[in-house]
């Protein structure tokens, strides 16, 4: 009985409506950014051009609309929860494995085998590189933000899916630039230039952490954390939600070009992605099983083992390769399936609870 309630509790959870119908608007913003680089060329050039400094290639536009949706995702993250570890270490163990050991090198190789071999008929060497580079940009990249949805979905523990949140973002701090390197370089012909790297790192995760790990501390402190939670952070929903249609018009219209002449490539892309979501959920959800890990964390740890920080891995490969590189193009990509992909992941996972039943014995 006590199974049937909490199955039909889950059930009965939905999406509002911007994420329910997250590939609609993404398809809608592709379409209008597509449009205005085809119709407009000179304003999609004057705003391309638009950078932190020459040379740097962080876009102006694009990295003030990504910190508007990402410093709102920041002030949800509480570090303080990290404490907690100690007493269910297995869950979290499990998603830093798969989130930095498996998913950033199967997604190289990956993406080696099927740009390389596989797709080698219908793209070049060139363009080759530069989609495996997006890829693995994309799976360097841990969610951050939607997992808090995703988790809701499958009734996961939120202050566990809090904590694993948490601990990913100190660690991409740290990790992400190496990997990112390293596996683009490896991967591939290209080279990753480091300090510009560097810079992507600092603006779109330095800066945005330490901006609403401030704010959200020194808001809590003056008004308390129930004022912060319910009255404080939902204003910020329909600025975020604007700031994220907003960026993906700006980055369609950069790729009006690449989209336009290469619509088969972005079907290609897609393939190695979508491996890429099923195959890390899946190991993350098995071995969280096999580890005796309770549903309310395993759900959400296969979750975010899946699902990707597409603004900041947009974001990145702009600022490496250009907004209308074929690295950019891939990221892209990676947005455009992230939400009915992860909702069948979530089905899978709820319709899979009673593989927990151990919870109970």
């Amino acid at each position: 009985m006590a199974e049937t309630v909490v199955t039909a509790a889950a059930s009965r959870k939905r999406l509002n409506v911007f994420e329910r119908y997250l590939t609609l608007w993404v398809g809608l913003c592709m379409l209008a950014g597509v449009l205005a680089g085809k119709l407009a060329p000179g304003m999609t050039d004057a705003l391309r051009g638009m950078e932190f400094g020459s040379g740097s290639q962080i876009n102006v536009p694009i990295a003030v609309l990504i910190w508007l949706m990402i410093i709102p995702m920041m002030m949800r993250v509480d570090f303080t929860s990290i404490r907690s570890v100690g007493r269910r270490p297995r869950g979290l163990m499990v998603t830093l494995v798969v989130n930095w050991l498996v998913k950033p090198f199967s997604m190289a190789l990956i993406g080696w085998v099927f740009f390389r071999t596989v797709f080698a008929p219908w793209i070049t060497p060139a363009e080759a590189d530069q989609y495996i580079a997006g890829v693995i940009i994309l799976a360097a990249a841990p969610c951050t933000a939607m997992v808090f949805v995703w988790s809701y979905l499958t009734d996961g523990d939120p202050a566990y899916t809090l904590v694993q949140v948490s601990v990913n973002d100190l660690i991409m701090l740290v990790l992400f630039a190496p990997i990112v390197r390293f596996l683009v370089s490896g991967a591939s012909s290209l080279s990753v230039p480091f300090l510009v790297l560097l810079y992507s790192v600092i603006a779109f995760i330095v800066i945005p952490l330490t901006v609403g790990t401030l704010l959200r501390t020194v808001l809590i402190r003056r008004h308390g954390r129930t004022w912060f939670e319910n009255s404080f952070l939902p204003r910020f929903s329909p600025v975020t939600i604007a700031a994220l249609l907003a960026t993906l018009i700006f980055i369609f219209a950069f790729q009006a070009d690449n989209i336009t002449g290469k619509f088969f490539h972005v079907v290609l892309i897609a393939v190695p992605i979508l491996i890429q979501v099923y195959f890390n959920s899946s190991l993350a959800y098995g071995l969280m099983r096999l580890l005796r890990v309770e549903h309310a964390v395993a759900a959400p740890g296969a979750l975010i083992g899946a699902s990707n920080f597409f603004e900041l891995a947009v974001a990145t490969a702009i600022a490496l390769f250009g907004p209308g590189s074929g690295a950019a193009l891939a990221t892209v990509v990676g947005v455009l399936v992230e939400v009915p992909v992860m909702l069948s992941v979530c089905a899978a996972c709820n319709r899979t609870r009673h593989w927990f039943a151990y919870e109970r014995a």
